[in-house]
């Protein structure tokens, strides 16, 4: 098997698990109901705050294993920084943190789950009607060109409901 960095994620249920035994659960969900179809997606959303007066912003990966039609399970893992970022590089640092993420779990997944089970999807946190519209296409560009499928608001829900929960 492909080797992860083994960073810590949560699951609601499971709690605090690696990144290694969360593959091996996403493989498990898509074998207890083999012929159905599901998404694999990640995404990413973030959160400024100020804390004891200091700026701070938390950085949510959401890893979503969609059983389409039938339910999903997800993992999440929270970063922090201390320097608030202009809008652009929060957007960035936000699809650079998926595409992190894919590159260390996609190569683990491929193994444990033939990737004719799913479609595999990064939820990016930019939409047409927003501040963040006029980088969609540079955005939705790093992601294709590391050879995964973007997807923006409205369809983005991994980065801005799954992720927001946690932000």
């Amino acid at each position: 098997m492909a080797k992860a960095k083994n960073r810590i994620f949560i699951n609601p249920t499971k709690g605090k698990i690696s990144s290694t035994k969360m593959v091996e659960a996403i493989a498990d969900f898509v074998e207890e109901e083999p012929d159905s179809l599901y998404r694999l997606i990640i995404g990413t959303d973030s959160q400024a705050r100020r804390k004891n007066g200091k700026a701070e912003i938390d950085y949510v990966t959401a890893v979503v294993a969609h059983r389409i039609g039938r339910g999903a399970r997800y993992y999440w893992r929270k970063e922090k920084k201390n320097k608030i970022p202009v809008l652009r590089d929060k957007i960035y640092t936000e699809t650079l943190m998926s595409l992190d993420v894919a590159q260390e779990i996609v190569p683990c997944l491929r193994e444990a789950i033939s990737p004719t089970k799913y479609d595999f999807e990064i939820h990016i946190d930019v939409g047409p009607l927003g501040p963040t519209r006029d980088m969609i296409k540079e955005v939705v560009g790093m992601v294709n060109g590391s050879g995964f499928e973007a997807k923006t608001k409205p369809e983005s829900w991994g980065a801005s409901s799954v992720a927001d929960k946690h932000a």
